[in-house]
């Protein structure tokens, strides 16, 4: 493994400095939250080892896909859902993809 799951964190905790993540009211202490998902992400990692190079590439990048993806339906969930009206680019992917069906 090139990089244990503290190294991990530390590099997802430098990461939401630009781009940080809104935990709310959620239950949960961040930092153990973080130290969670590392030790799954090192563990998923290591499971890998056995792949070719490209093989772990297009994994990593299918992983990474459906997290974006579930990331924007949870976001767009919770904007219907509370009637935040969306941005206009939002929007406009919205209809796109709508016009594609």
């Amino acid at each position: 493994m090139l990089i244990t799951a503290q190294e991990l964190q530390e590099l997802m905790e430098e990461v939401e400095q630009e781009d940080p993540i809104d935990f709310a009211d959620l239950p949960f202490n961040d930092k153990e939250l973080r130290g969670l998902i590392s030790n799954h992400v090192c563990d998923m990692a290591a499971k890998l080892e056995n792949f070719s190079e490209e093989d772990k590439h297009l994994t990593l990048l299918a992983v990474a896909a459906k997290l974006v993806l579930e990331n924007f339906v949870l976001h767009l969930r919770l904007l219907t859902k509370y009637g935040v009206p969306v941005s206009s680019d939002v929007q406009t992917l919205l209809r796109e993809l709508r016009n594609k069906k």
